[in-house]
């Protein structure tokens, strides 16, 4: 496998080098930046990754956006603690949404470690992709530890009866939530619950859920974030609420291109069955946990509707613009 990626990265490089063909290259775009949320709004790709520093840094999000995954604008500084009070550290992990002409950034932030602390998963909102995000509730949407799960690594899910879902949590814990459609709080499940835990096996954070042909695949994170092993699982469901029995692992390092392969996210090109994964990865150069960057590959589908496991490039995917 390590020499057909090899072989497979040259090709490439010698194609872009005749001009035969364009492709991103990995990184996407300089600095250091993990957790990649990646949409489309407006036929652009964008990505809002977590700003990869120590905690008391990270203060600030910055956005990237593209027409065709090789050209890559940053917008600088679309959310900081400025704007969110009660934020004061840790802002990682965003998840974006549009609604009605507005989006909606959720993130968290502070790193709480029990009720007592102040923190969370917060909301911000815009008029543009592209910001400034200012806070929209005034205070966290989620501040509190249910079922175990630390309120982090949120992703918001739109269901196709147009419900709204948070699928969130660290601590090897996932809850799902029912969004209120003005998204300042939650509607009780049938049972009157908050919140319902559908943690699969070997969960551990970076919670991500989309549809393909009826069905409901569920994907997360596995192992530490700062370590060689970081890598990304996933289920297959009949519903949003599970049940979620892991399949196996699609995505994780290789040693001859990069390690810690993990918390990721997944964009489809619309109207067709063409997938990528958006992911981070720490450079074979590097050994501090904060050098994270991020990087992009295809995900193919078995006819069976399992996930290919995900070949890690340098070369990253050919051009690809919207129409």
């Amino acid at each position: 496998m390590q020499k057909k990626t090899w072989l497979l990265g040259l090709i490439l490089v010698a194609l872009i080098a005749n001009g035969q063909q364009k492709f991103s290259g990995n990184p996407l775009f300089p600095g250091w930046y993990a957790d990649p949320e990646a949409v489309i709004f407006n036929k652009t790709y964008w990505i809002y990754p977590t700003y990869s520093a120590p905690y008391h840094k990270q203060v600030f999000m910055d956005a990237f956006s593209s027409r065709d995954l090789v050209h890559w604008k940053k917008h600088e500084k679309i959310l900081d603690t400025a704007s969110v009070k009660w934020a004061k550290r840790a802002l990682w992990a965003p998840a974006i949404v549009k609604k009605k002409n507005r989006y909606f950034l959720f993130f968290g932030a502070n790193d709480i470690q029990n009720d007592q602390q102040t923190g969370g998963i917060g909301v911000a909102v815009a008029s543009k992709p592209q910001g400034p995000f200012k806070d929209y509730l005034g205070r966290p949407l989620v501040d509190r530890f249910h079922n175990g799960a630390q309120p982090i690594d949120q992703f918001v899910f739109k269901d196709k009866d147009g419900a709204w879902y948070l699928i969130y949590g660290g601590w090897r814990h996932c809850n799902i939530a029912r969004l209120k459609d003005d998204f300042t709080g939650f509607i009780p499940f049938k049972d009157g619950s908050l919140f319902k835990e559908i943690t699969p096996e070997k969960y551990v954070e970076g919670p991500v859920m989309f549809m393909r042909g009826g069905k409901y695949y569920f994907m997360w994170s596995e192992g530490g974030w700062t370590g060689p092993d970081y890598s990304v699982s996933y289920a297959i469901a009949d519903s949003p609420l599970g049940p979620f029995r892991r399949i196996g692992k699609i995505l994780q390092q290789d040693p001859a291109i990069a390690t810690g392969a993990g918390h990721h996210s997944v964009v489809q090109v619309p109207g067709r069955d063409e997938w990528y994964i958006i992911y981070h990865r720490r450079p074979l150069t590097e050994k501090d946990g904060n050098a994270r960057e991020t990087c992009i590959e295809h995900l193919y589908f078995n006819e069976d509707g399992t996930i290919k496991p995900v070949v890690l490039t340098n070369a990253g995917v050919a051009a690809r613009p919207l129409k």
